[in-house]
């Protein structure tokens, strides 16, 4: 595929900010890492070998009579007999960190929160949860919430800002005026207010968010379809009988998307921001589940052990530094002042 000058130019200017291009790439491998959490983090072996036979216990469960056991359920491969029974005839691949975000370690030397060991890299939580599992499952849920939740207030916020500024009069006025009173409403409150109210999951969570975080590209949109809705070629179609959804979407909208994908970043940082003060404060994710709020909030409840507030907030701030220099970066490509 050919590319055409303007993203050859986009392109060299998003290499030369080398700060965010290295960023970018950084980001994408701690994301990709993440997304193999249950090869990397699991208490369940990665293969099996037993009488001959291989089996592969991180993908499929296998009762505890497969390896000579007497219980019919699922085997429990941390348990010393069943890796007795299965070691006598066979051997066992342990992912690099045999632990998953939910399993306790039972053998602690001390009690929970455990320093950092050779069992444990990072150490543990205040129940006896291994840290670094933890965080692994906790910043794939982070960045995985943060896309979804910019991808659709993303289109949301476009198809609003674009009809707005293109049909404008009462319309943008009516959007405007409600779109004022919507936004001067305490998103944090009513967030806190309404996950309260009702057992928080993922897409609870998610759906509460979109409520507000939709109106953060309204304003660009907008003023890119007010600016253009008179040009030459938006009248030309007009005059030719182009009905007004394809001038909008296939006219004006590729010139409004250019300013458009440079606040992206940054709202994906907003929305993984949103969701760790709320896991922070205890009103988001599920009790139990992953997540760098919790692990914050643990290392503020438990002072003795700097452990754990030390890498959440460590975590959390290369996290969203590299999605700044990310922002920065495609800024810059999308600059038509830079020409080098």
């Amino acid at each position: 595929m050919t590319l055409t000058p303007p993203t050859r130019r986009r392109l060299r200017n998003f290499r030369a900010n080398r700060r965010g291009f290295w960023s970018l790439w950084i980001f994408l491998a701690l994301f990709v890492v993440s997304l193999c959490a249950e090869v990397i983090a699991n208490d369940r072996p990665l293969l099996v070998r037993y009488a001959g036979a291989f089996y592969l216990p991180v993908l499929r469960e296998y009762p505890e009579t497969a390896f000579g056991g007497i219980f019919p359920t699922e085997a429990n491969y941390r348990d010393p007999q069943v890796i007795s029974l299965i070691t006598q005839k066979g051997w066992i691949i342990w992912p690099p960190i045999p632990y998953r975000y939910d399993t306790i370690n039972y053998n602690l030397p001390v009690p929970a929160p455990a320093p950092p060991s050779t069992t444990n890299w990072l150490g543990t939580d205040d129940q006896g949860r291994d840290l670094l599992a933890r965080l692994i499952y906790g910043f794939r849920i982070s960045v995985l919430f943060g896309l979804t939740l910019t991808l659709l207030s993303s289109v949301i916020g476009v198809i609003a800002g674009a009809v707005q500024g293109y049909f404008g009069g009462w319309t943008d006025l009516i959007f405007q005026r409600s779109i004022e009173m919507w936004s001067g409403l305490p998103e944090l409150y009513l967030l806190i207010i309404l996950a309260s109210l009702v057992e928080p999951t993922f897409w609870w969570l998610l759906g509460l968010m979109l409520l507000f975080s939709w109106m953060s590209l309204v304003a660009v949109v907008r003023a890119e379809f007010l600016r253009a809705r008179n040009f030459d070629y938006v009248r030309a179609a007009r005059a030719l009988g182009v009905g007004n959804a394809e001038i909008i979407f296939r006219h004006v909208l590729p010139n409004a998307m250019v300013a458009t994908l440079t606040f992206l970043p940054f709202i994906l940082n907003g929305s993984i921001t949103t969701l760790t003060s709320l896991d922070f404060l205890g009103f988001g994710l599920p009790p139990g589940s992953p997540s760098l709020g919790e692990i914050l909030a643990q290392g503020k409840a438990n002072l003795q052990a700097p452990w754990l507030g030390i890498t959440g907030f460590l975590v959390l701030a290369v996290m969203l530094s590299l999605l700044v220099f990310v922002g920065e970066a495609v800024r810059d490509a999308f600059d038509p002042r830079k020409t080098s």
